[in-house]
């Protein structure tokens, strides 16, 4: 019998519904190719969620997610909405969505195709086959500790409260382990254990976790030599974890490896097998109904989803392979591309990783 899976759709704002189509239509594919069926709900969130239902979060919206398999996230945002209040802000819906569904792991994957090494910052033999993934934890850290302002007899203070609790780095760590044992069974857990006391908690919890996964090498790393290793040689990396802010820099600074952020995936995972995917880039205003954006990365969340949320493995790596099989050759679109004459539109690039695909899965017959 056919499995069917649910998949909240949201679209979003800017490039968000022209890249989402074509995740779906590469999704359409997998159905005929593994002989699976997804049935697509879709909803409102960010900007235009603001501008049809006058908040950036609907309700309607979280119960269409709560009762799907998984979530496919287009991008919310624009200079539409930048003079709004916080509550009618779009990114106020898209932390909102995660505390909803309980989304405390955020998977950020960084890697850099041999064809792309020299369209990086860093030196070519220095980027070269870089692919790792940053695992940070989504939900608790400075981001979401009590948050003062107040006068004292020298002037202003500011302070942010950071609190970890046991459960929420051991169930980070897990998910890390999980994750490492996926790819290359190598972790490193990133913290500042040296200065601050919810980082040697964070290194206590990961130290009675290491024993439970005998095949995942495991080592501790402080964030600023992290930081700057991952500068110096990225390719020592494999998987890393960390907490909500020192997560937030290191991914941001891996996605900068690779040469295009147009490129990059992600996922906001929740306990069991439930979770949402985007790209890692915003929602691009200023080329949204041009038919230029790169479909790539939304391609490859659907891929994430598939893998992380759906169990079908074999599709999510077959479709990866489809679209490095594409850029490497020769097809790209504007943002990869320093030949602009060459560039193909949205369309022709999601055309050209279906017709991969094919190709990938018909070898395999």
């Amino acid at each position: 019998m056919t499995k069917t899976f649910k998949v909240a759709v949201l679209p979003g704002d800017g490039i968000g519904p022209e890249v989402v189509e074509e995740a779906i239509n590469v999704l359409g594919v997998i159905e005929e190719l593994e002989d699976v069926k997804f049935s697509f709900e879709y909803g409102r969130l960010g900007g235009c969620a603001i501008d049809e239902d006058g908040t950036p979060l609907p309700e309607q919206t979280v119960e269409i997610c709560k009762a799907a398999d998984a979530v496919l996230l287009g991008a919310v945002g624009g200079p539409k909405w930048d003079n709004n209040p916080g509550h009618l802000r779009p990114e106020t819906g898209l932390l909102g969505i995660r505390k909803a569904l309980g989304l405390y792991a955020n998977l950020r994957p960084a890697f850099v195709l041999d064809c792309m090494a020299a369209d990086s910052s860093l030196k070519e033999e220095v980027v070269k086959g870089v692919d790792l993934m940053v695992i940070r934890e989504l939900t608790g850290g400075l981001y979401f500790g009590e948050k003062k302002r107040y006068e004292d007899e020298q002037g202003e203070v500011a302070s942010d409260e950071m609190i970890y609790h046991e459960y929420e780095v051991e169930r980070i760590v897990r998910r890390a382990f999980e994750v490492a044992r996926l790819r290359n069974k190598e972790l490193v857990s990133v913290d500042k254990a040296n200065v601050l006391e919810s980082s040697r908690l964070w290194r206590k919890v990961v130290d009675r976790l290491i024993p439970e996964y005998p095949d995942v090498e495991c080592r501790h790393q402080l964030v600023d030599s992290c930081a700057m290793e991952l500068i110096r040689n990225p390719k020592q990396f494999d998987t890393m974890v960390t907490e909500n802010m020192f997560g937030d820099i290191l991914s941001d600074e891996a996605s900068m490896l690779t040469g295009s952020i147009g490129m990059l995936p992600s996922a906001s995972l929740a306990d069991g097998n439930f979770g949402l995917y985007e790209p890692v880039h915003g929602s691009a205003p200023d080329i949204a109904g041009k038919g230029i954006a790169n479909p790539s990365a939304t391609i490859l969340s659907a891929g994430m989803l598939m893998k992380y949320s759906l169990g079908l493995e074999r599709a999510a790596n077959n479709l990866e392979k489809a679209v490095h099989n594409v850029i490497n050759s020769g097809v790209r679109t504007g943002d990869i591309t320093k030949n602009r004459e060459e560039a193909v539109g949205t369309k022709a690039m999601s055309g050209a990783i279906i017709n991969e695909l094919r190709k990938v899965y018909a070898e395999q017959a």
